[in-house]
């Protein structure tokens, strides 16, 4: 039985594609895409020097354990915290999937 994790990215509006592009390339088959609206806080921006969008994306990809590490650098070199994208990207464990 394959086991599987959830991969959640969050990035600037108009992104994903870079995201979606770096995740195929390393084996994912596909994923779902949420608008979203951040909420920015003020003292982050300051902290970090960074410019917080409000608005956002997510993208959700269920992938193969095997492949989650190689998936999530691929993404957060492709639309990562030091990129326009500056997305964030993190993994959860499926306990269980139907469907595939």
């Amino acid at each position: 039985m394959k086991k599987f994790e959830v991969i959640i990215c969050v990035v600037n509006n108009g992104f994903t594609d870079l995201v979606m592009d770096a995740a195929r390339a390393e084996g994912a088959k596909g994923g779902t895409i949420f608008h979203a609206r951040g909420t920015g806080n003020p003292e982050m921006e300051k902290f970090f020097g960074i410019t917080i969008s409000p608005e956002k994306e997510i993208v959700i990809i269920l992938v193969e354990i095997k492949l989650k590490d190689t998936i999530l650098k691929a993404i957060n070199k492709a639309a990562g915290l030091e990129t326009k994208g500056q997305g964030i990207a993190f993994s959860l464990p499926v306990s269980d999937v139907v469907g595939i």
